[in-house]
């Protein structure tokens, strides 16, 4: 991979310093964000008050407390209200394993209105990854091999993708398809919450890819080149 990157040259050096600026922007807004979100050591102090103790109370609680008896060498005497354990012991005996599994797996149902409200929720799903894809395909006029080729993505994984309507694929093979389809940031953004992730100014290889997709970078040789140059993982 290495020797790839150094034979052959798809970014410029003025993309790359000029990305490298954008990370350091991106960079210092989510910790100057981070640092004000943290609360100030007043307000966490007004919450943890220090309570001081008077003078003399630890005198006076060592006055009144009774004074420390010798333990006696005598056994105790049994209570009049004991019971012989030895004769009920066959009463506490360890339950089987299937009955611990059945107890495990209680249910407990849900109020009426709450499991209606839930009910009504899940019937309310947004799309999923996989029927997303596909109109955004059909809405670029791409056919599927043309849009998983340019993604360099496997022919049998984009037929699991199709054919399994709940399939989550990985963060890099739907940012690959983000590439391949040249989504706008805000479409990228939406089909990446399709498979349960967002891009993250925490992250700098998001700000990388990014980057890229805001300036219209959509080969994804060059957006490897430039998450290569900052050692970020490869898409």
């Amino acid at each position: 991979m290495t020797v790839w990157f150094k034979k052959r040259k798809n970014i410029s050096a003025a993309t790359l310093l000029d990305l490298k600026q954008y990370i350091d922007v991106c960079s210092a807004d989510t910790l100057s964000l981070s640092k004000a979100a943290l609360p100030a050591e007043d307000a966490i102090l007004e919450y943890c008050p220090t309570e001081t103790e008077p003078a003399g109370s630890a005198e006076q609680a060592a006055s009144a407390a009774p004074p420390m008896q010798a333990p006696s060498c005598e056994p105790d005497a049994a209570p009049s209200d004991a019971r012989d354990f030895s004769t009920s012991f066959g009463s506490y005996q360890k339950a089987s394993p299937q009955i611990v599994a059945k107890q495990k797996r209680r249910i407990f149902p849900l109020p009426a209105a709450k499991s209606s409200a839930l009910h009504e929720r899940l019937g309310q799903i947004d799309e999923s990854f996989s029927a997303t894809l596909l109109r955004k395909i059909d809405e670029k006029h791409m056919t599927d091999a043309q849009c998983y080729k340019k993604a360099h993505i496997d022919r049998k994984l984009f037929s699991k993708i199709r054919s399994q309507p709940d399939y989550r694929p990985s963060k890099a093979t739907a940012l690959s398809f983000a590439l391949a389809l040249e989504l706008t940031l805000g479409e990228t953004n939406d089909l990446l919450l399709k498979a349960g992730y967002a891009l993250s100014h925490s992250s700098k290889a998001d700000i990388i890819v990014e980057y890229c997709i805001l300036h219209q970078i959509y080969d994804k040789m060059q957006v490897n080149e430039a998450l290569y140059e900052f050692d970020q993982p490869l898409l």
